[in-house]
């Protein structure tokens, strides 16, 4: 078996355990086919001058970053043969998010992408139906999203990474033995109005709330809007669902005609149903009431989306959580092979016919020290490079993983950071996971007042002097859909236990010198982070990819929040 092939056609044990056993052999295939097919490339001629030795492109090829290539892949796209980059054929772009750096990043994509999308649906599937029963016999309520995505010069389409597979062959055709299927038509997965396919993903889920055996989304975040999205539509669904009619403003064809079928006849008993249970006062455990046979969440809990796992099992009674899989536009990385792990333990595996991987070492000084992926060492921390088939380069990608196993000889990593995040006022240093640690602090806090924090940025604000951290928060009632009063007393005590749970040298600069002014939480109104998001989506971003940042760096972003401020609290304790 040729590892370095497709390897979707088939979904086998055998082939999980032949990837994990020989990475060392697959990696070295795997570079030498990028090689070969790339070395002719405008942009690797000038390192390799036609030669796919790998001992020469380790020595030559440098380390790049988005800048470094952005010029050819413009090129690409305004209209240049796709030789300049590639040497395949690129058949569209992929845009990142955008929600890391603040701007989304085109890529260069070709086929290779989407088969390495559908092998890791494929096995990400076959490992969670190894640990759950009875998956085959449901149904999964999955919220996929789709943009339009955008025409380059080229006459090529720019979209992200969900939507062009979505909108591919291999989704359309996808094999039947996929162990689910989903609630939702097609029609509703593929339209571009994010509230109608939101609504009607829910309505669809309602109607066959019986077969429901998992509930999906890309992120955690997605499924607490959702979840709020429902606390907002239920009387609305359960009118749709009484009388048998969708509703007027449900205006694409296409959906209209396939919910329609689905809704089907009049059903007052479901509506009388699901009325009594979203009018209680309390929706904790809100999904295994409506769903009752859930097994599992299905989505990503790690890195930023941590925040929002208290949220989300509030909301589920604690169902397991699944995080199935690591990606990103520029390549497809692992997937988790212990699925029902806490969220905290999460660790991917990462299977080496994606890509070739390369790994840069945090903290090492001056020496830069690379390795490959069979060389990376338990405990260590490393940023990932990443060669592909569509003309990236030892790309850096700006995450920071540890180290924290191998399935057979396949290391596991767990995502720390991304490299590229912090706050900064003074002379320290504050990383998003410090961040997002401080806030987990705090949020304990708040348990007393029956708030829950919805979403939260925070901003670096030089304006003053000395400057602070600035923290938005938006609140929510955790006993109903309107926010309760908020305690002065309880968001200065959080504004005190953020700063107490951040690093050392933040409270030395805070509390010996004044360096750093006391921190401050801005409560903004509910809606005020789907406002973020549209305004997101509206530059071309997607509601499946959007994370929000946990350190704001868009002026546009921060003038939505700041429209939306409600109170300010700060700290009124000394740190020392």
């Amino acid at each position: 078996m040729n590892l370095c092939s497709d390897l979707s056609d088939k979904v086998d044990e055998k082939v999980l355990e032949d990837l994990t056993f020989n990475v060392k052999e697959i990696q070295a295939n795997v570079l030498e086919e990028i090689l070969t097919l790339n070395a002719n490339t405008e942009y690797l001629w000038r390192f390799l001058h036609g030669s796919s030795d790998k001992e020469l492109f380790k020595k030559n090829v440098p380390i790049t970053d988005y800048e470094d290539v952005k010029i050819f892949i413009e090129r690409v796209a305004n209209g240049e043969p796709f030789d300049v980059i590639s040497g395949k054929s690129i058949t569209g772009f992929i845009l990142s998010s955008g929600t890391s750096g603040g701007k989304q990043k085109m890529f260069p994509c070709n086929n290779k992408y989407l088969e390495n999308v559908k092998f890791i649906y494929n096995y990400r599937s076959h490992v969670i139906s190894k640990h759950i029963d009875g998956l085959e016999r449901g149904k999964g309520m999955v919220f996929s999203f789709c943009t339009q995505g955008k025409k380059t010069p080229s006459g090529l389409l720019a979209s992200t990474g969900t939507t062009s597979f979505l909108k591919s062959d291999y989704f359309k055709n996808r094999p039947p033995y996929w162990h689910w299927s989903y609630t939702s038509p097609d029609e509703v997965i593929l339209c571009s109005d994010n509230k109608q396919s939101m609504y009607c993903h829910l309505l669809c889920g309602i109607i066959q709330r019986d077969e429901v055996v998992k509930v999906g989304a890309s992120f955690v975040s997605s499924l607490v809007r959702a979840i709020i999205f429902l606390e907002n539509y239920w009387r609305e669904i359960c009118t749709n669902i009484r009388y048998g009619r969708l509703s007027d403003w449900i205006t694409d064809i296409s959906v209209r005609g396939s919910v329609s079928k689905i809704l089907g006849e009049p059903n007052p008993e479901l509506a009388d149903l699901i009325e009594n249970e979203c009018k209680q006062k309390s929706w904790e455990g809100i999904i295994p009431r409506i769903w009752p046979k859930t097994k599992y969440i299905e989505s990503v809990a790690t890195g930023q989306m941590a925040q929002h796992v208290p949220t989300l099992e509030f909301y589920s009674n604690k169902l397991p959580l699944i995080s199935p899989s690591y990606v990103s536009s520029e390549t497809m990385f692992g997937i988790n092979m212990n699925p029902l792990c806490t969220p905290q333990d999460v660790s991917y595996t990462f299977m080496p016919n994606l890509s070739y991987f390369e790994f840069l070492l945090v903290d090492a000084g001056d020496k830069v020290e690379i390795v490959d992926l069979v060389d990376v060492k338990l405990g260590c921390y490393y940023e990932p490079l990443v060669t592909n088939h569509s003309g990236l380069h030892r790309y850096r990608m700006g995450d920071i993983l540890e180290v924290t196993g191998f399935y057979n000889n396949a290391p596991q990593f767990r995502f720390v950071r991304r490299g590229n995040m912090a706050l900064s006022v003074h002379l320290e240093i504050t990383t998003d996971d410090e961040l997002l640690n401080a806030v987990t602090h705090a949020k304990m806090v708040l348990e007393s007042s029956n708030l829950m924090l919805v979403d939260f940025t925070s901003y670096a604000d030089i304006s003053t002097t000395p400057g602070h951290y600035v923290f938005y928060w938006e609140l929510k009632g955790k006993y109903n859909n309107d926010i309760a009063e908020i305690d002065s007393n309880v968001l200065v005590e959080c504004c005190y236990m953020v700063e107490k749970s951040l690093n050392n040298l933040y409270k030395d600069y805070r509390s010996k010198d004044g360096s750093i002014g006391a921190l401050e939480i801005r409560v903004v109104q509910q809606g005020t982070f789907d406002a973020l998001m549209e305004s997101f989506i509206t530059r071309g971003g997607s509601s499946t990819q959007y994370k929000t940042p946990i350190c704001i760096k868009s002026s546009e972003a921060l003038m939505i929040l700041e429209k939306r401020v409600q109170a300010r609290f700060f700290t009124d304790k000394s740190l020392s």
